[in-house]
C-alpha cells in the first residue's frame, strides 16, 4: 500500500462483512483492524479486547462525552463505536486502518476524514438472500430479522454515497474486488442487484 488509508467498510448486517474481513487480513497482514467498542453483550466465544471492547453503557457514554470515539451510533439497542486513539496511533505509524462499521459511523467518519478515505459498500445479491443468511445464522428472533430486513433496504439506499460497491455473493470474486477497491488498479463496477422493488 502506498499511502496510509483509513479503509471504510460497511453493509447491512448478514452480508458477510466479518467472513470477507478475516479474509482480507490473512492475505494483508499489514493491514490493521480498528477494534470497535460497543455495549452488547459478548456472544459465545467473542474476547474482549480482541472482537470488541465491551463497555457499559455509562462507559460508553463517558467516552461520548469525552471525545474519545472517533465515531459511533446506535443499533438494535446497543451503542457500537471506534475508539479513537487506536486510529491515530496507527496513523501515526504510518499503517492503513481497516474499520467495518455501521452507516452511521462511516457517514461520521467520512465527514472528518474524506481525503484519505477508501470508503466501501458491501450489498448482498438480493434481499431475499439476505433474510436467507440471517436465518441461518440462527442468532435472531424473527421480531429482529424483520427489523435488520427494514434497516438493510434504508442501508442500501445509501450504497452510492461510497466510493466502491461491492456484491457479496461470491466469496473470492468480493474479495479480489475489495482488494481492488484498497490497493488500487482498475476499478470494478458492479451492477445495482437492488431494485425499488426488492
Amino acid at each position: 500500500m502506498q499511502a496510509t488509508k483509513l479503509i471504510v467498510l460497511t453493509g447491512p448486517s448478514g452480508v458477510g462483512k466479518g467472513t470477507l474481513v478475516r479474509s482480507l487480513l490473512q492475505r494483508h497482514p499489514d493491514l490493521q483492524l480498528s477494534v470497535s467498542a460497543t455495549t452488547r453483550a459478548p456472544r459465545p466465544g467473542e474476547v474482549h479486547g480482541q472482537d470488541y471492547w465491551f463497555l457499559a453503557r455509562a462507559e460508553f457514554k463517558a467516552a461520548i462525552a469525552a471525545g474519545e470515539l472517533l465515531e459511533w451510533a446506535e443499533y438494535a439497542g446497543n451503542y457500537y463505536g471506534t475508539p479513537r486513539q487506536m486510529v491515530s496511533e496507527q496513523f501515526a505509524a504510518g499503517k492503513s486502518v481497516l474499520l467495518e462499521i455501521e452507516l452511521a459511523g462511516a457517514r461520521q467518519v467520512r465527514a472528518q476524514y474524506d481525503a484519505e478515505i477508501v470508503s466501501i459498500f458491501l450489498l448482498p445479491p438480493s434481499l431475499d438472500e439476505l433474510e436467507r443468511r440471517l436465518r441461518d445464522r440462527g442468532k435472531d428472533s424473527e421480531t429482529a430479522i424483520a427489523k435488520r430486513l427494514a434497516r438493510a433496504r434504508e442501508e442500501v439506499a445509501a450504497q452510492h454515497e461510497f466510493d466502491w460497491q461491492i456484491i457479496n455473493d461470491d466469496l473470492e470474486t468480493a474479495l479480489q474486488q475489495l482488494e481492488t477497491a484498497i490497493y488500487g488498479a482498475t476499478s470494478c463496477a458492479t451492477a445495482d442487484p437492488m431494485s425499488p422493488s426488492a
